[in-house]
């Protein structure tokens, strides 16, 4: 049975960078003081059983901005999950009864001295429902690891499935899955959600210019359209740096996309703390998926052919197996040069 219309809440929080775990706190007081309003607010016409964190709320964006040592990063500023900031959020799960979906940067027991870029799922009992690994951070800046820089091990521990890569968690709200900032610039990932039954994609966060030239918006509502499902994007407001200069390097755009690819809440404005809402509809998201001639493009895809299209690899796998991600400097010389040769070596580029 489809759950009743519902409301989701997408914060747009104000976020301080953090120099070490403590400093996560600051963040955390702000969040939820927050989300405490949008819920109180959002809950005004349909109740909100939905609550969403953009990346970077607990933790900013340090190691990119900075070029931080990934190691050291590991070491400071990188969280367990779960740990006493997953137990925070919990207890917010709990006392708002919301499935919350959140991100945080964080260490990996098989892989020591690591650290990736996680989107989470919490359950309105508290529990972590679904872990999802970043898969493609953003070349050049970001130095979280990717499973696909350490494929063969990965495979070993979970296995070379879509749960692998692409988990889905089935809730009372909905199967709910992450495909956060730059994985949705791969319309793979998001058709992989979807295969594996995924009905609400969490995609957030995405910084200028890739807002101001559009390319967040077509993403948000092209991932929506091609694969009916809801991609819930609201993007962070200011963000105050080591330095305390405070600045909007995001530039708003905070979007809740529906299944046709029609926006259905949104908040153009970035700088200032706030919300976005939506109206979540599963019942009707599964008629459309299940009576559709057309648009429920899934039933129609040509697997064998698409195949061909990825026979040869093209981004190298296993990257880092045996060393730490690369600095700014290197991963432009060793991995992001050559890339583009390949591709012109290859008769693709010219």
């Amino acid at each position: 049975m489809s759950p009743a219309p519902y409301t989701a809440v997408g914060l747009i929080p104000e976020i301080t960078e953090i120099q070490n775990r403590a400093d996560i706190h600051t963040n955390l007081q702000r969040l939820h003081r927050l989300a405490r309003s949008a819920v109180s607010m959002g809950s005004l016409d349909l109740p909100v059983r939905l609550l969403v964190l953009p990346e970077g709320s607990l933790q900013g964006f340090a190691d990119e901005i900075h070029d931080l040592d990934h190691e050291t990063y590991a070491r400071a500023c990188a969280i367990d999950i779960p740990g006493p900031e997953t137990q925070e959020l919990a207890s917010w799960a709990r006392k708002f009864d919301v499935y919350l979906m959140a991100q945080a940067k964080a260490r990996h027991p098989y892989f020591p001295g690591r650290y990736f870029n996680v989107g989470f799922v919490i359950n309105p009992s508290g529990e972590i429902i679904l872990r999802h690994h970043k898969l493609t951070p953003l070349p050049l800046i970001e130095h979280s690891m990717s499973p696909h820089d350490v494929f063969d091990r990965w495979t070993e521990i979970y296995g070379r499935c879509l749960n692998a890569f692409w988990p889905v968690a089935d809730t009372p709200i909905g199967r709910l899955g992450v495909m956060m900032a730059n994985e949705a610039a791969f319309p793979e990932n998001a058709r992989a959600l979807a295969l594996n039954g995924c009905e609400i994609a969490y995609r957030t966060s995405y910084p200028l210019p890739g807002v101001a030239s559009g390319a967040f918006e077509i993403q948000n509502r092209a991932r929506a359209l091609d694969n009916g499902m809801y991609v819930l994007a609201p993007n962070p407001a200011a963000y105050t740096g080591r330095d305390g200069h405070r600045v909007d390097f995001f530039g708003g755009q905070s979007t809740i996309t529906d299944p046709f690819g029609q926006t259905a809440g949104r908040v153009d404005h970035g700088g200032v703390a706030t919300f976005v809402t939506a109206t979540i509809d599963i019942a009707a998201l599964r008629r459309r998926r299940t009576t559709a001639a057309w648009t429920n493009n899934a039933k129609d895809l040509r697997t064998e052919l698409y195949r061909i299209v990825y026979d040869k690899p093209i981004y190298p796998k296993n990257l880092y197996a045996e060393r730490p991600p690369y600095r700014h400097g290197p991963y432009l010389e060793k991995v992001t040069l050559p890339q583009i040769e390949l591709m012109r070596r290859r008769g693709i580029w010219r």
